[in-house]
């Protein structure tokens, strides 16, 4: 899965990046600490234009009557994505760039304790996570939710998780936005091997309260922290 991220990108450098109009209510980064529910960034296109937009992390079914009515909906499986009511029409019209510097993991020690790993690109180079979003609530006040797709992890990160986002290269983004007609799905995989690099954080980033780039700074596996 994917349950906490990190996007260092300033707001014109993403727009940039992903040659996208802003819109004019984007937070300021960084943000060392991304939990879900929070406001995050993301790429959609929308008549041949692509724009840098904010969405609730934690996709809302149409179907709920309020945004807590059911699971909190923070990541879609590739694998399930065109069965599951919640996505199926989202994964065919609604698929969406997830922009991030990098993603945290868990692995347990012997006594159970939650130790975080912080992954990122092994290039110099933000990673566009794939996602899926939903419209939810009454006109005039409806929210834009979205989704993290995952996949089953590459070998080089399964001794910290099962699961991984999927990654979607540059080249790859005009297909997952739908702007380069279909065959899509093709791209829910696992990333390369070697294309993520990754190393042990404090047990700071276990609260979802938690800023700044110390969250991000290698420790040791011994350190007390």
């Amino acid at each position: 899965m994917c349950g906490r991220f990190a996007n260092l990108l300033p707001n014109d450098a993403m727009a940039r990046l992903f040659a996208a109009a802003p819109a004019n209510d984007l937070s300021e980064g960084p943000n060392f600490n991304i939990c879900p529910t929070n406001q995050i960034h993301v790429v959609t296109t929308d008549a041949g234009q692509r724009r840098l937009g904010a969405m609730r992390w934690g996709f809302v079914p149409g179907w709920y009557k309020t945004a807590t009515d059911g699971p909190l909906l923070i990541n879609a499986r590739a694998e399930t994505l065109a069965e599951k009511p919640a996505f199926r029409e989202a994964c065919r019209t609604r698929r969406c760039l997830i922009p991030a510097s990098g993603f945290y993991e868990w692995t347990k020690d012997e006594t159970g304790k939650r130790l975080p790993w912080y992954i990122n690109p092994t290039e110099a180079a933000p990673l566009a996570m794939a996602g899926v979003w939903q419209s939810w609530g009454k006109a005039g006040d409806a929210i834009a939710t979205c989704a993290i797709i995952t996949t089953t992890a590459n070998a080089a990160l399964s001794h910290i998780h099962t699961r991984m986002p999927v990654i979607i290269a540059p080249q790859d983004w005009p297909l997952w936005l739908g702007e380069a007609g279909h065959g899509a799905a093709r791209l829910m995989r696992p990333a390369p091997e070697g294309a993520l690099k990754f190393w042990r954080v404090s047990t700071a980033v276990n609260s979802n309260r938690a800023s700044g780039a110390d969250l991000i700074a290698p420790v040791l596996p011994s350190d007390q922290n």
